[in-house]
């Protein structure tokens, strides 16, 4: 168990959360747990619903690991039974089931992922369906009976649908129940979630009152922004860095963040102090997001290969040097050819003509060390060229005749 006082767990734990529920008897469960000796059991549910966790992800497994730290017992609970249903929380829409062998496929790769940031001696991996697999069609009424329709409308998403005449298949009503029952089952004394999950874990605690026990904490942590800083980080809206990605797309890519949002990263991803934090602030933006980025990387991926990605990004970046191992790029010789036209037939990173533009106008694009802001300039009509599109995606174009 920890050596730390029950007062003190609570301000390591209570950083960077947007909300506890209750900060006092969470506090009474730690000085019991002190008491006893008896390590508390902490709830966090993963649907398989995709095969990568990310960032957005850590957010909740590195508060599972402080948990750890402090000596109590992380139950990471994998939902193969309730992908099959799909969580409703914040969606517009039904989400689209997923197949037996797709939630096989993802819950293996999360055992194997969630293990670069959670003790493994500290962690009980657990799916649902061990329990909910084996309910007949009996138990599940039964439970249905615990919640009224009524009461599922106040939930947000669910209140919003239904005045828009949006469809909520019955299912979706199941959900929350069924998350709310997995608690009464794991006996969590604590569960954790994104603050779009906060209607199903006080559900939990409902529900663990109606089994005579102890209710669970709520502890919402905030929704972590993507790349892009408006949207939450999905990999659906490829604003995401997985936990998966090499060394040198981790670090690149939280070096692309915007000034500002950085600071959120380092809120919610980094282990630094707000003093540490404040001193950042009145370094050079630069130095301080490759901190950020040095930092995140040697988490995922090891202190050697945080120090390849920095020493990469530098050559590539920081000493505008062209990287040798370049994509190559071989074109017809065109003399009508623009420079929108060339960046559209060379780039591997750009997905349509109107993003090419854009990028262009805004002064993404460098030929040969020269920016280039004209989409309607006539492109090198031969010979070797350097082409830097966008901060991360160097090419280099071979133009001969035909």
């Amino acid at each position: 168990m920890s050596f730390k006082k029950p007062q003190e767990q609570l301000e390591i734990i209570k950083r960077g959360t947007a909300e506890i529920i209750s900060e006092e008897e969470l506090l009474a469960k730690l000085k019991k747990s002190a008491d006893t000796n008896k390590p508390l059991r902490i709830k966090a549910g993963f649907d398989p619903t995709a095969p990568d966790l990310h960032l957005g992800h850590c957010v909740l497994l590195k508060k599972l690991r402080e948990f750890q730290n402090l000596g109590h017992t992380v139950m990471f609970l994998i939902g193969d039974f309730t992908a099959m249903i799909g969580d409703p929380s914040g969606r517009s829409e039904t989400r689209p089931p997923l197949t037996q062998l797709q939630i096989k496929e993802n819950s293996e790769t999360y055992e194997k992922q969630v293990f670069k940031i959670l003790d493994r001696e500290k962690t009980e991996v657990v799916f649902n369906s061990a329990w909910l697999g084996t309910m007949s069609a009996a138990d599940l009424i039964k439970l249905s009976t615990l919640e009224n329709v009524a009461r599922m409308l106040e939930r947000d998403d669910f209140e919003k649908r239904y005045k828009s005449g949006v469809s909520i298949s019955i299912n979706e009503f199941l959900y929350p129940l069924i998350q709310a029952y997995d608690s009464a089952e794991m006996k969590a004394d604590v569960e954790f979630g994104g603050t779009d999950q906060k209607f199903n874990i006080l559900l939990g605690r409902d529900v663990q009152r109606h089994f005579n026990q102890q209710p669970q904490i709520a502890i919402l942590l905030p929704i972590l922004e993507g790349l892009d800083g408006v949207r939450k980080m999905s990999k659906s809206l490829n604003n995401y860095v997985a936990i998966e990605d090499n060394a040198m797309d981790i670090f690149g890519k939280v070096m692309s963040v915007s000034d500002e949002l950085m600071w959120r990263y380092y809120e919610l991803l980094t282990y630094r102090t707000d003093d540490e934090i404040n001193q950042l602030k009145s370094a050079h933006p630069m130095d301080a997001k490759k901190a950020l980025a040095y930092e995140i990387t040697a988490w995922l991926q090891g202190d050697d290969e945080a120090n390849k990605a920095r020493e990469d990004f530098d050559t590539k970046f920081s000493n505008r040097e062209f990287p040798e191992d370049a994509r190559e790029v071989e074109l017809e010789k065109n003399e009508s050819r623009t420079v929108l036209d060339l960046v559209v037939e060379s780039s591997a990173s750009l997905k349509s003509r109107g993003e090419a533009k854009r990028l262009i106008i805004q002064g993404g694009l460098s030929i040969d060390g020269e920016k280039v802001s004209d989409i309607n300039e006539l492109s090198p009509k031969d010979g070797t060229h350097q082409l830097k599109i966008g901060k991360k995606e160097f090419v280099l174009i071979k133009i001969e005749a035909s």
